[in-house]
């Protein structure tokens, strides 16, 4: 699957599960490519504000993700590192429960649903698991979190993918555009702009 140029910008409106905005920016860089982002939302009475720059290398392996927050409880940071075959670096020290994920995935955010499809290229019938670094929207912890997608058929001209991560009982149908950007993800956002 080749999708289109990633636009300058995109946003989402969180629903549902939290009350928020997402902003992203992409920029090509030297052999890959740069996101930019912050979201601000409310969920379960508490308010966050999440910030990340997340590195990706021609193949969309994520290969750096800076994270920095804001709560209630103050202010905190944390740099992700992988050596693009599964192995971790968190705030420089090996994060070895993280071994075999190749993306990043932020609770905050919609945009990080974008990098597997991207990656992994599925042909309509397709499914493959993919662990990823999840980074958990209040405090920056770094989990592993098992998770799936399968690319459905679709003639709308839309790419649709069933995704599922068990440890949240979670399943439902991602869409996304032409970029491969996520325009619908049921119960946490929808594309803005």
């Amino acid at each position: 699957m080749t999708f289109a140029p990633l636009p300058a910008t995109a946003c989402w409106q969180h629903r549902a599960a939290r009350s928020g905005f997402e902003v992203a920016y992409f920029q090509a860089a030297s052999g890959g490519w740069r996101m930019d982002g912050t979201t601000a939302a409310v969920e379960d009475g508490q308010t966050w504000i999440v910030s990340y720059s997340i590195r990706l290398d021609a193949a969309w392996l994520t290969r750096e993700a800076r994270v920095s927050s804001r709560t209630a409880s103050g202010s905190r940071e944390t740099q992700l590192a992988c050596d693009g075959e599964g192995r971790w670096l968190v705030d420089g020290r090996p994060a070895a429960h993280l071994d075999g994920c190749l993306d990043v995935d932020l609770e905050s955010s919609a945009l990080t649903n974008t990098l597997p499809v991207h990656r992994l290229g599925l042909a309509a019938g397709a499914r493959a698991a993919t662990p990823a670094a999840y980074i958990r929207a209040l405090d920056l912890r770094a989990e592993r979190l098992e998770q799936s997608y399968e690319r459905l058929p679709d003639d709308t001209g839309r790419e649709r993918y069933r995704y599922a991560a068990p440890a949240f009982g979670f399943t439902c149908t991602l869409v996304y555009d032409s970029s491969g950007l996520v325009l619908d993800y049921p119960g946490i956002a929808v594309r803005a702009g």
